[in-house]
């Protein structure tokens, strides 16, 4: 029973619940940038090189024969993920970039002094009344 109370305790911690959302968004960002780039990216870079689909782009090691398929090893497919990836990074970068920018200027922004408390002001008070009796 004593793991079970760890568990729940592991699990309702908030930067667990915070690490579930990023890795869901995440995956669902992923989905989008792989989308923009085999779909939007590609075309155009298919028809600069002379109409190649770069997911169709494979090497056949072995050719099909009866109910046994080719083995084909696909280097469109790695391209094409290459390309997601380097999307994906450069759009968390840009990402991160703003936060860290925002970050700072938060931080340049200084914070108005607090007001003295009613102690502070009384001693203070008190100091000039000592310094204007010498």
């Amino acid at each position: 029973m004593r793991i079970l109370q760890e568990f729940k305790d592991f699990a309702i911690k908030g930067n667990v619940i915070d690490m579930s959302v990023g890795i869901i968004i995440g995956a669902a960002f992923g989905k989008i940038v792989s989308s923009f780039v085999a779909d939007v990216i590609m075309p155009p870079i298919g028809v600069l090189v002379g109409g190649v689909d770069f997911t169709k782009l494979a090497f056949t090691i072995k050719e099909a024969s009866g109910d046994v398929p080719a083995v084909t090893l696909k280097y469109g497919n790695f391209i094409q993920t290459m390309v997601d990836f380097t999307i994906i990074a450069v759009a968390i970068f840009l990402v991160i970039k703003l936060i860290n920018k925002l970050k700072k200027a938060e931080e340049a922004t200084p914070a108005a002094a607090p007001e003295p408390s009613k102690e502070e002001l009384l001693l203070t008070e008190i100091r000039d009344i000592l310094k204007s009796s010498k």
